[in-house]
């Protein structure tokens, strides 16, 4: 055995296996599976031209190499990204642990009660820190939530708004300049006019329905909005406030001011800047606004025992539900950055944060009047954390960087400074002595922050918050280890199992590939850094950029998306530009599949295209007769065809080349979905089946692992007519010559976890990448021989194979009174996550085992679910007290005096023989998920003030 091969690690059957796994499925060789897979016509030619794979010692070596070559500068550039403390047991129990990081989107709330109460906590956090009624579980960063929050006002319209077609929303021009670029990107698409002023001086017309203001503002001005938000309320103007999170623990909240909603992120709690990501920003809003509010939302509800439980509330408002009709595309949020976020809320509790706000805050006072006996002169009438002071931006820009400080310069005479929790006085001093330097003045130092406020008396925080007792109860490093420990045990993650999840991906998230994400001279760069101190992180990322241009075929990349929904909007937006340069502005029909993913349709939908809905025949592969049909019925305003490859069914559709070239044929051109590139790496690519433009999911394909519910990345990779449109910057210019504005808010999105991806393309090179793809083929046929003659398989290529993953066909079992739901929930007695459940069939289970997994965990899983099928059999539709029916079971229920089950105790816990060794126990029975959605409550509060009437 090679042991410095990372392939070797990576991919789970070994050499001994594959003869076995062959023969079961009835092949001569992985060569002749993969013929009959996918259609010949596709096939790559030649292998990727990628430089050779390097060894895991070879990888961290380099890595280390090229992170010197990123200065880590001191950082008060501000404009929300702050530099912050990691806690180290936060640091070490949670971002570094893979308990944390590899497990998937809480949908099986019974094994993730863990991570479910700490995104409560986040939310709680959120809520009372705004003062709002109800926050969701994160968005991607704070530019998309001000969007969002947008967006939600436009959907909540008052009656006559919506009737006299009442568009324009006004944006103060205090809001951050990369948050004003993505409101431009999302606002024009959909027909909402933004008009961008000072807020003294707005007018509060009737063509208004909305406003967004910053508190405090973009170089540090603190504005008292009250009467703001009371003149726009008497004009049916709702307001929605961007805030920065820690300012709140000593500034009264947007709520009390009369806020609609309030958007931020919380970075600045406790998680690393990473060059511009992943960072969890936050959405709060009213409850009457529940329904049209973006994200997942945690709720509380009760077990099939009436015990508090925790899952995911008011599901049928996403865009898996209501597809065109969504408001919002968002799926994959940031919850491990949440998680940690709010974490650091538990760990300092109320007075640790007003005690590190007061401090960053007294930072700032100290050094204005410091700056002021040096002449240098404070401008902002109040702030919290940034000061703006004028002088020569030029001279104090070059003594600064000589010293290894970074501040932020709006102009030739006026220079920003935000202050963190990480400044000391001797980082005042420093500061002092900069400015002495470059104005040829005498420096002096001081030797204590001061106690004077710069907080207007009228806007000093009165209102309480964080008095549950999880904010207050956890402040010493045992109690928040045993406390982080406590939950970690409730949760079901790939160090446990394998989470066969299908459209999701669940591959291994090596740890060589997530070391780097913890070096200083990574995780500690400002996204708005000069480019010369991010060499490292340039270098890097254009070569991932490369790299993926390879995969794909195609001429150019971004990284900006921060999801494959958001990849999805930005390859939508490059299309629209594309045919707005050819004056072809009326092209705006997009055909979409029947069994596309919601987020399809829900993102065609936000780049203002007209969703045409394309037949799927019977086999589950598309109507190309019924394409062909609309195709021709809207060729003078056909714009893009959204199709999935190898398609949501688990099959490479041998018609596939037919199909894009008849797109192009009628002027539209085709949008490659690449939720499915596991399937195609080294084997096919989007370029040869003929899309112009594709979104990757780096969480999926290439190795970010999934944090219970992001972070993701999304990147597009285009062909050359597309490349002139990619995505911009305001601050830091990236994309192309005629680029669109900016997606998300960072240059490079959530560029710190580019170095996973860029690390598993590195180490697995082009002969690893095409064996993951081929293993991951083969591992889905394993298990589709091992499952037929037990459970029906829905789809399957011409030659009866199955692409990556597989449907298993669970409708008929109602027969026996069993549904898919309950096969889902006994699996976790197995030991085992449930496959993606009733998508994109209802009723049925889609399974995608990945190349990752090993023969001996493929086998425990197909014994899994061939004995459940045992057990559905000696089920009848008038027994409800079975073992299906009662699933999952829990410690609690196993160790009562009493069982007054039909079956025993060893058969609803031990089925088999395997689980003994290793058994994970579900932490609560079935949630009654109805019960929740009647008495929402998303926040720390005891469930017995919210029990139903």
């Amino acid at each position: 055995m090679k042991t410095d091969a990372f392939a070797l690690r990576h991919i789970g059957p070994r050499e001994t296996d594959l003869q076995h796994m062959l023969q079961t499925i009835g092949v001569e060789s992985i060569e002749q599976l993969v013929y009959e897979t996918l259609p010949d016509d596709i096939r790559l030619k030649a292998p990727l031209n990628l430089d050779p794979a390097m060894t895991e010692y070879e990888f961290a070596n380099h890595i280390q190499e090229l992170g010197k070559k990123n200065k880590v500068f001191k950082s008060y550039i501000g404009l929300g990204y702050h530099p912050t403390i990691v806690p180290a047991p936060i640091q070490r129990n949670i971002f570094e642990n893979p308990g944390w990081y590899t497990a998937y989107t809480p949908y099986q709330a019974e094994i993730a009660q863990g991570r479910l109460e700490a995104i409560l906590n986040f939310q709680t956090t959120v809520i009372e820190l705004t003062g709002m009624e109800i926050a969701n579980a994160s968005l991607l960063d704070e530019g998309t939530a001000a969007a969002e929050a947008m967006a939600l006002l436009f959907d909540v319209r008052t009656r006559d708004q919506k009737k006299n077609n009442t568009n324009k929303f006004f944006v103060s021009e205090e809001i951050l300049p990369q948050t004003l670029s993505i409101l431009q990107t999302r606002s024009t698409p959909i027909g909402i006019e933004l008009v961008v002023g000072n807020h003294e001086t707005f007018d509060f017309s009737n063509e208004f329905f909305g406003a967004i203001l910053q508190y405090p503002g973009k170089y540090g001005q603190v504005n008292d909005y009250s009467a703001f938000v009371a003149k726009a309320k008497e004009n049916e103007i709702k307001v929605a406030f961007a805030a920065d999170i820690l300012s709140l623990a000593a500034l009264t909240s947007p709520g009390e001011m009369g806020a609609a909603v309030v958007v931020g992120t919380t970075q600045r709690f406790g998680v690393p800047m990473g060059y511009g990501g992943p960072h969890a920003a936050f959405f709060a809003t009213k409850d009457e606004y529940k329904r049209s509010m973006p994200g997942r939302i945690i709720g509380v509800s009760i077990d099939v025992n009436g015990n508090r439980a925790l899952r995911m509330a008011l599901g049928t408002r996403e865009q898996h539900i209501k597809r065109e009709k969504a408001t919002s595309n968002i799926c994959t949020a940031q919850v491990l950055l949440a998680v940690m976020a709010g974490m650091y809320a538990v760990y300092h509790g109320p007075e640790g944060l007003k005690y590190i706000a007061n401090k960053v805050h007294a930072s700032a006072v100290t050094a204005a009047e410091a700056l002021n006996k040096l002449g240098v002169f404070q401008t902002n009438t109040a702030y919290f954390d940034t000061i703006l002071v004028k002088a020569d931006a030029q001279k104090v820009k070059a003594v600064a960087e000589k010293n290894e400080v970074n501040f932020f310069y709006p102009d030739a005479d006026t220079i920003s400074i935000s202050f963190n929790e990480t400044t000391s006085v001797a980082d005042i001093n420093q500061i002092i002595t900069i400015f002495a330097e470059a104005l040829g003045k005498e420096t002096f130092t001081v030797s204590e922050l001061t106690e004077a406020s710069q907080l207007p008396a009228s806007l000093e925080r009165t209102s309480s918050f964080l008095t549950h007792d999880v904010f207050n109860n956890h402040h010493s490093e045992s109690q928040i280890m045993r406390y982080i420990k406590k939950l970690e045990r409730k949760d079901l993650s790939l160090n446990h199992s394998m989470i066969s999840l299908g459209s999701c991906t669940m591959k291994l998230n090596a740890a060589s590939e997530m070391l780097p994400l913890s070096m200083p001279n990574w995780n500690s760069i400002h996204p708005f850094a000069p480019v010369e101190q991010a060499e490292g992180y340039i270098t890097m990322l254009k070569k991932l950029e490369q790299q993926l241009n390879v995969i794909t075929g195609f001429a150019g990349t971004t990284l900006q998306p921060n999801s494959g929904a958001q990849g999805e909007y930005a390859g939508l937006m490059a299309i629209r530009a594309y045919h707005l340069s050819r004056g072809d502005s009326h092209r705006n029909v997009c055909l979409i599949p029947s069994s596309a993913h919601g987020t399809n349709p829900a993102s065609a939908a936000m780049a203002g295209m007209k969703i045409i809905v394309t037949k799927t025949t019977p086999e589950g592969n598309i109507d190309v007769e019924d394409l062909r049909e609309k195709a021709i019925e809207h060729k003078d305003d056909l714009s893009c065809l959204m199709v999935t490859y190898p398609s949501t069914h688990g099959v490479f559709e041998s018609s596939i080349i037919e199909i894009t070239k008849l797109i192009h044929e009628n002027g539209g051109l085709v949008y490659m979905d690449g939720a499915n590139m596991n399937a195609q790496v080294g084997l096919t690519n989007p370029a040869t089946i003929g899309a112009d433009v594709c979104h990757l999911n780096l969480h999926k394909t290439f190795a970010i692992p999934h944090g219970g519910g992001g972070p993701g990345v999304g990147p597009i990779c285009v062909n050359e007519k597309l490349v002139p449109f990619l995505p911009t910057n305001p601050i830091l210019k990236v994309g192309g010559e005629q680029a669109i504005t900016a997606i998300s808010s960072a240059p490079y999105g959530s560029a710190l976890v580019c170095l996973i991806s860029y690390g598993y393309i590195t180490m697995m090179g082009a002969e690893g990448l095409k064996s993951a793809t081929e293993h991951a083929i083969l591992n889905a046929n394993y298990m589709k021989a091992r499952f037929e003659g037990h459970y029906p398989i829905l789809y399957t290529g011409e030659c009866g194979r199955a692409a990556h993953e597989m449907i298993l066909d669970c409708r008929s079992f109602k027969e026996n009174g069993i549904e898919v739901g309950d096969i889902a929930k006994r699996l976790m007695d197995y030991g085992f996550h449930a496959p993606t459940v009733s998508f994109p069939v209802a009723g049925t289970l889609m399974i995608e085992p990945t190349e990752s997994e090993d023969l001996a965990e493929l086998d425990r899983f197909c014994d899994a679910l061939i004995s459940i099928r045992k057990e559905i059999e000696a089920s009848t539709a008038d027994d409800k007290n079975n073992v299906l029916k009662n699933a999952p079971h829990t410690l609690a229920m196993l160790t009562t005096d009493t069982w007054n089950f039909p079956y025993t105790r060893e058969k609803a816990a031990y089925p088999l023989e395997y689980i003994a060794e290793n058994k994970f126990w579900p932490s609560v029975r079935r949630v009654d998920d109805a019960y929740g959605d009647r008495n929402l409550i998303c926040s720390c509060a005891p469930i017995e003030a919210y029990m139903e009437n």
